[in-house]
């Protein structure tokens, strides 16, 4: 006996009876992210997939440990530090107060909370034995969704400021695929949301932006990950997110030597270096992202369901239909020709008239896009009698009205550059360089927070009947440089960061003291999508360019990460493609007008009269349904695209046709419908059909859903026939 007790303990002081790893299992309805320690107590990510049914399991998967000279566990990291053992991209850079910069993180503790019905939120403390920095890395679980949201807050505590160099929301790893493939996007002014696919390579794959407000203008940061081979609509395993943060981003895509692959992704560090006071907390923004293996139609509709559930304002709302004046009028209005445009949107069966850029600033007048802004009093020779007597006059022209602002920004031709200089981002010693002829307001100082909130509080007291908001941001920021923060001896690397969280808290404020009134969030077209932003507004505006051909592919990418209620889409004059196809393209969506309602034809104001009360009629379908993509606009001459409600007994079918090829001169071949019941019966009818034409499809006719999906449907799309648009309803 002696000698066993001694054999036993030889062998545990020799290491053999090691300590247990601790494992975390993170799992949603159908897929599971497994984190491990290893034997330093270095946190590491060992599964990332389809969720087991027995999560005992989990602790059997091999450790996917790697080794670089004897260094074991540095590429799978939760939380990548660097300066000490890491060789790769960090997630977490810091020059300590003793000017050191090696971090070192060790897990401390976990736990699993509950939040609401379906929601969870597992919360995992790091530490550095050294310095006491410790990270908070949160997973917060939206069950039935397969959605997980991401951050991480990152507290001093040293006795001395530190600085953080970088500081990323999330460090996923995912252990091995034969390939991974991104579709991500590219673009500017009016030709935005162009995709990308991409084999990605060994090494490092970034997206970013540094252009400081504005950001989605080049790149924005949204994406899907497809492991093995692209995706399809119904196959394959993906990860589609998007970073929940309206400033500078960086996505970083490391693929090792072993086929792993690492993505970090948060604030982009550079020129970004914060100050942290000590036992200051600082909060990351969140990535959201959501992983499905059966392709990216399911992807997409867990991931609109959960932004109408959690984050879209109002997201299982209505929205309402309205009838601008910008490409109507451009800067060239007054108030006569206003009042009867009141009368055109309650001709046209709209809810609301939106007021658009130019009713403000007396000084410098704002008749174009060179003076006045910043200024926000109504203009005087335009508007003589306010913005009340607009008000008053819509409403009893049967219409509500909306407004445009632009509070962010000022043009140095102001009364506001003239008075407050302080307040303007810009470079004393340097020439000044504008963006649409205007300069950005530093939303890192609180005064200019409250005049920007006071911009918006002015109009809603002294015009409590205002029903909408359209919010843009057109300008970028160049020479960023800060007063506020030269006075407050803070880093003006910090600009770009507490611009960001000065307009998020300017929104707090707005949406506490006005919470219910629907706002467009709009960047010279789509520069600011992304659902750090949205959780303010109830709609965004896509892209400045409305002409229905390009729109239909904007639409198209865009319905990946955002649900169709949030899109907002117009009908204008920009194009001289027909006035149906434009309609129906902007059906696809919430719906507006940029167009004079008297200059349409008796036939065409007949026709969007029917339009108007046909999209009314089927909204709650296009607005709450879930989305399948039956045809893909790059990959064949016709898109094609479904809403279907949830019990499946109502559903719209949009065709249209983007391709003038001389072999669409023949009808195309049944197209298979998805989302139907196979067991319902359903009958199908062409709607949007322009005066003095009739559909070529048996309105009789009743077919099952098996049918439907298995067989297909012919929409009889020709040259002439270029946008179709059915409504399919369950027969009893």
């Amino acid at each position: 006996m002696k000698n066993q007790l001694l054999l036993f303990y030889c062998l545990l002081s020799a290491g053999v009876f090691a300590q247990r790893a601790t494992t975390i299992s993170i799992e949603s309805k159908d897929f599971a992210l497994v984190l491990q320690t290893d034997k330093e107590e270095r946190l590491g990510t060992i599964y990332f997939g389809k969720k087991l049914a027995n999560a005992v399991e989990y602790e059997s998967i091999p450790r996917q440990d790697r080794k670089v000279d004897g260094n074991a566990g540095i590429y799978n990291s939760v939380y990548t530090p660097s300066g000490s053992w890491n060789l790769l991209e960090p997630a977490l850079s810091i020059k300590h107060a003793d000017g050191h910069v090696s971090t070192e993180l060790k897990y401390v503790s976990h736990r699993t909370e509950r939040v609401s019905d379906g929601v969870s939120l597992t919360t995992v403390v790091l530490r550095d034995p050294v310095y006491a920095t410790e990270v908070t890395l949160f997973y917060k679980v939206y069950a039935a969704q397969n959605v997980i949201e991401q951050w991480s807050t990152l507290k001093n505590g040293e006795k001395q400021p530190v600085l953080l160099e970088k500081y990323a929301s999330a460090n996923l790893y995912f252990p091995t695929a034969d390939d991974y493939w991104l579709r991500s996007y590219h673009g500017i002014w009016a030709r935005e949301m162009k995709p990308e696919l991409t084999r990605l390579p060994y090494g490092i794959h970034t997206l970013d932006s540094k252009l400081g407000t504005r950001t989605n203008l080049f790149q924005p940061p949204s994406f899907m990950l497809s492991f093995g081979a692209p995706a399809t609509e119904t196959t394959g395993k993906v990860l589609m997110a998007n970073l929940a943060w309206s400033g500078n981003f960086k996505i970083d895509f490391e693929k090792d030597s072993y086929n792993g692959l690492r993505v970090i992704a948060g604030i982009n560090p550079a020129a970004s270096e914060y100050q942290l006071a000590p036992g200051q907390e600082f909060k990351t923004p969140s990535l959201i992202y959501c992983y499905s293996e059966n392709g990216l139609g399911e992807a997409s509709r867990n991931m609109h369901r959960w932004a109408k559930n959690y984050r879209l304002l109002d997201g299982n709302g209505t929205r309402l239909t309205l009838l601008n004046n910008w490409e109507a009028t451009y800067f060239d209005f007054d108030e006569k020709k206003l009042v009867g445009l009141f009368a055109g949107a309650k001709k046209l069966g709209v809810d609301m008239f939106l007021l658009d850029d130019g009713w403000f600033a007396n000084k410098y007048p704002r008749n174009g896009d060179a003076a006045g802004l910043g200024d926000w009093q109504e203009n005087k020779k335009k508007l003589p009698s306010g913005l009340g007597y607009l008000v008053r006059e819509a409403t009893a022209a049967g219409v509500k009205f909306g407004i445009w602002v632009e509070p962010e920004m000022v043009n140095p031709k102001s009364e506001l550059y003239e008075k407050h200089l302080d307040w303007v981002i810009r470079e004393p010693q340097r020439p000044e360089h504008y963006f649409r002829n205007q300069l950005v307001l530093d939303l890192s100082n609180p005064e200019v927070q409250d005049h920007v909130f006071g911009v918006l509080d002015n109009i809603f007291t002294k015009n409590p009947d205002v029903a909408y908001v359209k919010w843009d941001c057109n300008a970028v920021i160049y020479n960023a440089f800060s007063k506020y923060l030269e006075s407050k001896k803070l880093p003006q690397t910090q600009l770009y960061v507490d611009y960001v969280k000065g307009l998020y808290s300017v929104l707090d404020r707005l949406r506490a003291k006005y919470p219910k009134v629907p706002m467009m969030l709009c960047s010279g077209g789509g520069g600011r999508v992304d659902y750090g932003a949205l959780q303010y507004f109830t709609e965004f505006w896509l892209s400045d360019n409305t002409d229905p051909l390009e729109r239909v592919f904007i639409q198209w990418e865009s319905s990946y990460f955002f649900p169709m209620i949030a899109s907002c889409n117009h009908i204008t004059d920009w194009s001289k493609v027909g006035l149906k196809y434009r309609n129906d393209v902007a059906m696809m969506g919430k719906m507006g007008y940029d167009i004079v309602v008297d200059h349409l034809t008796p036939d065409e104001l007949a026709f969007s009269q029917a339009a108007v009360k046909n999209y009314r009629s089927l909204s709650d379908v296009i607005w709450q349904g879930d989305l399948y993509r039956i045809s893909d606009p790059w990959e064949k001459p016709f898109a094609g695209v479904m809403m279907v409600s949830a019990d499946k007994s109502r559903a719209v079918s949009f065709n249209y046709v983007v391709s003038n090829r001389y072999e669409m001169s023949l009808s195309i071949s049944p197209i298979k419908l998805q989302g139907l019941d196979p067991a319902k019966k359903y009958r199908i009818t062409e709607i949007n059909l322009f005066p003095g034409t009739q559909s070529s499809l048996d309105a009789k006719a009743v077919y099952s859903g098996e049918y439907l999906m298995n067989v297909g449907f012919n929409p009889d799309m020709t040259l002439q026939r270029t946008s179709v648009v059915l409504e399919i309803s369950e027969v009893k």
